[in-house]
């Protein structure tokens, strides 16, 4: 029995993670990444005490708008600050914080879903 989920052509399904960087849709990016269902960007953030309001810009402008975003906080888990979390929930984002390992799994099967989902994952060495 194959349980392999069918996902539309075109989606950024994540195959791999880790070493500093991520695969996407048989592509290696190097660093931290904004993955949505149809594309894969550049993230310039490290660690999570470097993020900002305007680190979310991106996921904020969307189209077709974002309601979940995973956000993957490297090798482990940590909470997004309260006025980070409101901010996005102002713009009917709920998130989920977890490790970039989880939230890259995670990911997967909303995509599969086809929920309205993006992941902001910081690389892990």
């Amino acid at each position: 029995m194959d349980i392999t989920p069918r996902i539309p052509a075109g989606r950024q399904i994540i195959n791999a993670y880790g070493g500093g960087g991520f695969r996407v849709a048989g592509i290696a990016y190097r660093g931290s990444i904004l993955v949505f269902p149809d594309r894969t960007l550049a993230w310039p953030i490290s660690q999570m005490d470097e993020l900002q309001p305007e680190s979310f810009a991106a996921v904020r402008g969307a189209e077709p708008a974002v309601g979940i975003l995973l956000l993957g906080c490297g090798a482990s888990i940590r909470f997004l600050p309260r006025t980070l979390r409101e901010g996005l929930r102002a713009h009917g984002i709920v998130v989920d914080c977890m490790d970039s390992g989880a939230a890259c799994r995670t990911f997967n099967v909303l995509l599969a879903e086809e929920r309205r989902v993006a992941a902001a994952l910081i690389a892990i060495d």
